[in-house]
């Protein structure tokens, strides 16, 4: 449609157009706009210029309303009435409809439709005239005499002039009519009075039957009336209001006056009435808005949309108070302030917490208008928009924000946030830093805190024009508080945009005085260890973790490199020692930063001709907390000197030892063997006890041997030798020869620890003695050792014989014999054992370690498998 085509159509539709854009400045309005509400303000003006009624039927009057309307959205529905003076006014109905003024719609023009809804008995209403009172009529004077001729014509020119069409019938001949009621018939003027019913009967089949009805009412109560629809010649369906009355009740013709009004205009405005009715009742139903009618507090209909949107039946909320399906507990103070604004200016808009059935609040944004404007008795009407989303996300997201803001007031880094116009937040540690609150900083440049430095980024602040959004700039500078403080920050200056798409600045402040304190201790506590670590008498060296190439060492260190330690650096282990010291240091390096702790190892390395020295190394991976190691501390001491002290002291220690527990053994085995010459002398004189004596004799006598052959012994005894010394102490003690035999070739290797010598001979010893005491006869005895690389057995033979069911599980433990061999033998490393082979009583024991240890040495020049030992008795 062109520009000139579009301006013909909205010029020409007989609805009422009225377009504005969204500052209020009417664009243009149609013929019927102009001719229903005026043209004021003409276009160009502003819909503030003109009528409240046209205000309010533009919705001009809450222009929030307005905001909320987009492209595609329902209409605005607003109605207002026209007031045409003292008793006449009409209702008028508008829709506000939105749509883009362009191909981008970054702007939007309303489009306002009015429709006149009033009533049509309100048009027809004629009121009486306001001076005349029931029965004035009957007081007024009568007119002066007129002759009949001037009568007729006064009749004939009021008659003519009369809006309806009039005609006067007498019988069947139409005697007389007005001009109009020819016209309404589609008759040719003049041609109708003196003519004949059926004339006017043949005109439109719809008025014969018309008149067939008339007949008998106006015979019976003299008078008719209806409503008749007729198609004039050339002309289109007209509407007429047909009145009827019958006068002169007496003679023999019916004389009727009949009066057509044309009421088509009254049909064609009940039939937009009935079109508008259905449409509202239409777009009552199937809007997605909800929308109620309340009346006296109580509501009178609703629409489905509010019945869905509080999750109850239509049913159940007519009758209700409305004022029952707010949420009181949320804005409980709301009710009587809303319906006093709404009585006062007519409408009222807000947002408010309805109650669902589930009895949780659901926030809608409510739309109330009154149904007229100065009569607030006859209700308002109610919208309902659900915004429960938006505005739970609007809580969510101050609730948010409020977090966000206790999360920043408790960090320790200070945050200043600067607009346009200066200072407009600061946390918690921005404030205590630059002692004071936000009221003192509010609006001020931040340059307030700056010391008087000119190159302050606090004051030359042309790094963030070159800032995008979301870009930053770093910077380190000091700081002056309100309470005199003088301290250095570093801090971030990050643009962001506002809640306006306003430009902000955020600072990021961090108290770095202590830490630059902290630095510069740390540098002189570094330059002072590096002059320890250069004076130092130990080698010192730093090793790369990765490469193991030497990084930094001191003067001590070339003693341990064997180089200068200037020549050193960055090389690796293989480049300053030999192969095998070189695989040895670079093992141990990685072994240390492996495991991540320190390694402490001790090398004898040969230096030239004087000998070997021996270094004292300890490995010390250096890394930060949970991170690998970067580096690698070494740091090395000559003990050479040390270790030669420790060990000469230790051999004279161990000389003196010995030379001592040689003398205590000696002394033992002396006082020994004198308890046994005393016990050897009581026997003789009690001869009643000399057995009891003998076994003691026999006892004492072994333990002596040990002890005999601790004196010239260096260290644990060999078990063969206290094997040897046992089978002498007891073939000495009763005069009967033993025959030892020792089979293996480490027998000589198997050695006693000195805890297990004693216990292991005083066994020995009882079982000799027990041979000799069980086996009768004067032969020799029978003692074999047997060696092993894992095991010693000794084996007793003497003749006799065990009782019947022996058991060594039934022998008790005790003082002498089998018992007392039980009780001293090892217990996991050892097994007795007694047998009977043929006439001879066989005793084993089996040692196996730890009671008994092997040495390994090489073999003797001309060292037999096996040995006898012939022992005879004195």
């Amino acid at each position: 449609m062109t520009p000139r085509s579009d301006d013909a159509w909205f010029e020409l539709v007989p609805q009422a157009l009225l377009e504005f854009d969204e500052q209020g400045c009417v664009l243009r309005s149609n013929a019927t706009f102009r001719q229903l509400l005026g043209d004021k303000p003409r276009p160009g003006g502003y819909l503030s210029q003109g009528s409240a009624t046209l205000q309010c039927l533009t919705g001009w009057d809450s222009p929030l309303s307005l905001l909320g309307l987009t492209p595609g959205d329902a209409p605005l529905d607003n109605q207002a009435r026209l007031q045409l003076g003292a008793r006449k006014s009409r209702h008028l109905r508008s829709e506000v409809h939105a749509h883009a003024a362009n191909e981008g719609g970054a702007s939007l023009r309303f489009l306002c439709i009015v429709q006149d809804t009033t009533p049509v008995s309100l048009m027809l209403q004629r009121p009486p005239e306001p001076d005349t009172e029931p029965g004035a009529l009957d007081e007024l004077p009568h007119p002066p005499d007129i002759t009949q001729d001037q009568l007729l014509h006064e009749l004939s020119t009021i008659l003519e002039s009369s809006p309806a069409g009039t005609a006067y019938l007498r019988g069947d001949i139409v005697v007389r009519c007005n001009r109009r009621f020819e016209r309404m018939l589609g008759l040719t003027p003049g041609a109708l009075p003196g003519q004949h019913l059926d004339t006017l009967l043949a005109s439109d089949p719809r008025i014969q039957r018309v008149v067939m009805q008339s007949t008998t009412e106006l015979q019976t109560t003299g008078q008719f009336e209806t409503e008749i629809e007729i198609v004039t010649p050339g002309h289109a369906t007209r509407w007429y209001a047909l009145s009827m009355r019958r006068i002169g009740l007496t003679g023999p013709l019916l004389e009727v006056i009949a009066v057509l009004s044309d009421i088509s205009r009254i049909r064609a405005q009940q039939a937009q009435l009935e079109a508008l009715g259905r449409d509202r009742d239409l777009m009552f139903s199937l809007s997605g808005v909800g929308i109620a009618f309340v009346r006296d507090g109580l509501v009178q209909s609703v629409n489905p949309a509010l019945a869905h949107l509080l999750g109850v039946d239509d049913s159940d909320l007519v009758g209700r108070p409305m004022l029952s399906q707010y949420a009181t507990d949320v804005c409980p103070d709301t009710d009587a302030d809303v319906l006093t604004q709404l009585n006062r200016r007519g409408h009222w808009q807000g947002e408010r917490a309805l109650l669902h059935r589930r009895g949780t609040p659901l926030w809608a944004e409510v739309s109330l208008r009154l149904v007229h404007a100065q009569r607030p008795d006859e209700g308002y009407i109610a919208s309902f928009v659900n915004v429960d989303d938006r505005h739970r996300a609007e809580e969510n997201l101050t609730r948010q924000a409020n977090r966000t803001r206790a999360i920043l007031d408790s960090v320790f880094v200070g945050i200043v946030t600067l607009d346009e116009q200066g200072i407009v937040w600061m946390n918690r540690s921005a404030r205590r830093m630059f002692g004071g609150d936000l009221n003192d900083f509010l609006g001020l440049p931040l340059s307030t805190v700056a010391t008087p430095d000119l190159d302050h980024p606090f004051r030359l602040t042309g790094y963030l024009d070159e800032l995008q959004d979301g870009q930053s700039h770093t910077f380190e500078c000091e700081v002056m508080g309100r309470d005199g403080r003088v301290f250095w920050v570093v801090g971030n200056a990050v643009v962001t945009l506002g809640e306006f798409n306003e430009r902000q600045i955020t600072y990021a402040l961090l108290d770095i005085d202590r830490r630059r304190e902290a630095e510069a201790l740390t540098l002189e506590a570094r330059a002072t260890l590096q002059r320890i670590i250069e004076m130092a008498p130990m080698a010192i060296t730093l090793y790369d973790a990765r490469t193991l190439k030497v990084i930094q060492s001191n003067q001590a260190s070339s003693a341990f490199l064997n180089i200068d330690a200037s020549k050193a650096l960055n090389l690796a282990p293989e480049q300053i020692h030999d192969a095998e010291r070189a695989r040895l240091v670079r093992a141990d390096m990685l072994t240390a930063l492996d495991s991540d702790t320190p390694l402490r190892r001790e090398y004898k390395l040969q230096h030239g001709l004087s000998g070997v020295q021996i270094w004292d190394v300890n490995y010390l991976p250096l890394s930060h907390d949970g991170q690998m190691a970067d580096e690698l501390l070494l740091v090395a001491s000559d003990v050479s000197e040390q270790r030669a002290a420790e060990q000469a002291r230790l051999v004279a220690a161990i000389a003196q030892r010995d030379m001592l527990v040689k003398e205590v053994h000696h002394r033992i085995k002396n006082n020994l063997q004198g308890v046994a010459g005393l016990l050897q002398q009581i026997a003789v004189r009690k001869p009643e006890v000399a057995s009891a004596i003998s076994e003691a004799v026999g006892q004492v006598q072994a333990i002596a041997q040990v002890y005999g052959l601790q004196v010239g012994a260096g260290g644990p005894l060999h078990l063969k030798n206290v094997v040897e010394a046992i089978a002498q102490s007891v073939q000495r003690t009763f005069g009967r020869a033993i025959t030892l035999v020792v089979e293996g070739t480490s027998a000589a290797d198997w050695q006693l620890p000195e805890a297990e010598s004693i216990p292991i001979a005083l066994s020995l010893n009882e079982l000799l003695t027990n041979a000799h005491k069980h086996g009768p006869g004067g032969g020799p005895l029978s003692c074999m050792m047997t060696c092993s690389d894992q095991r010693v057995t000794i084996e007793i033979r003497n003749p006799g014989r065990l009782p019947e069911d022996f058991t060594l599980a039934r022998v008790r433990g005790g003082v002498s014999g089998l018992g007392l061999v039980r009780a001293l033998l090892p217990r996991r490393s050892s097994m007795l054992t007694l047998t009977q082979e043929d006439t001879e009583v066989v005793t084993r024991i089996e040692l196996t370690p730890p009671s008994i240890s092997l040495v390994s040495r090489p073999p003797l020049m001309g060292e037999a498998t096996g040995q006898q030992i012939m022992l005879w008795s004195q």
